[in-house]
């Protein structure tokens, strides 16, 4: 039976179409999930969306899901309900991230010429183990005094972690200030000696879990365990706090931060690559 493509206004709606979906695997599609939340309780955080449904009778077989400027995020779904989106949906796209294979799929399909950004695992918490080192310091709550540091860490974060040579300081901006403005989400920091040396967000909730990121640590701190001690903290703080789980994304080419949150109990669920349509 053929699929079809639906475009669809309303977060809500998606959502409770798509869950079905989404849900059978949580930390895969964390990112889709976590944005289509946040359309939907806090409108004011994106200027524009775009939403997709694909269907086949009645059943929900793919998704996708746009904030622009961003790039599209595709859901894992049948191979001709990811064909489907992408002779759907209108260019031009900056770009396409996801989760392999789907991703290399819609990237198939869409058949302009495509570049790898960022290679990345998708990693999932349900018990935090502590680090076997502990750190100088202690953690503590950002607040709004700390936002010229945050967007200084946050402009570094962009250009060693994601590649960003000259990072969009409106997007910047706009992401430091909803993190800091709760529920959303928060920005933790680790202090030794009275000086912030490592950040830690989070945010962008699931209906059973939550996304940590972005891990920051100023370059003359590294190697002393404040990224470890703070994001088992907040990881932990988030799993008391009633999630079942916590989500994140590492760079694959820093085995560095790979190995520090697999010590702190992180398992890796799948490969997603960020495409850029050139």
């Amino acid at each position: 039976m053929a699929v079809q493509v639906v475009q669809l206004f309303d977060p809500a709606d998606f959502l409770a179409r798509a869950e079905p979906l989404l849900l059978a695997d949580e930390a895969r599609h964390n990112l889709i999930l976590g944005l289509a939340g946040t359309l939907r309780d806090h409108p004011h955080v994106y200027r524009e969306s775009a939403l997709w449904l694909v269907e086949r009778a009645g059943t929900v077989v793919g998704a996708a899901l746009r904030t622009p400027p961003h790039n599209l995020v595709v859901a894992r779904g049948s191979d001709d309900a990811v064909d489907a989106l992408a002779r759907a949906i209108e260019g031009p796209l900056p770009g396409v991230v996801g989760a392999v294979p789907e991703v290399d799929r819609f990237v198939a399909a869409w058949g302009a010429r495509a570049e790898p950004r960022a290679h990345q695992g998708i990693y999932e918490l349900s018990a935090v183990v502590p680090p076997s080192r502990p750190a100088p310091g202690r953690p503590r709550a950002a607040t709004h005094a700390d936002r010229p540091l945050l967007l200084e860490w946050w402009r570094a974060f962009a250009v060693e972690a994601l590649d960003e040579p000259a990072p969009d300081e409106g997007a910047i901006a706009r992401n430091v200030d909803h993190r800091l403005a709760e529920p959303m989400g928060g920005i933790a920091l680790w202090e030794d000696g009275g000086r912030p040396v490592s950040a830690v967000g989070f945010g962008s909730p699931t209906p059973t879990g939550v996304r940590i990121g972005p891990v920051y640590t100023s370059p003359e701190a590294r190697g002393r365990g404040y990224a470890s001690a703070l994001t088992a903290h907040v990881s932990a703080r988030q799993l008391a706090a009633g999630r079942r789980f916590c989500f994140l994304y590492t760079n694959l080419a820093n085995p560095t931060s790979n190995k520090i949150y697999v010590d702190i109990g992180y398992e890796r669920v799948c490969d997603s690559v960020e495409y850029l349509f050139v």
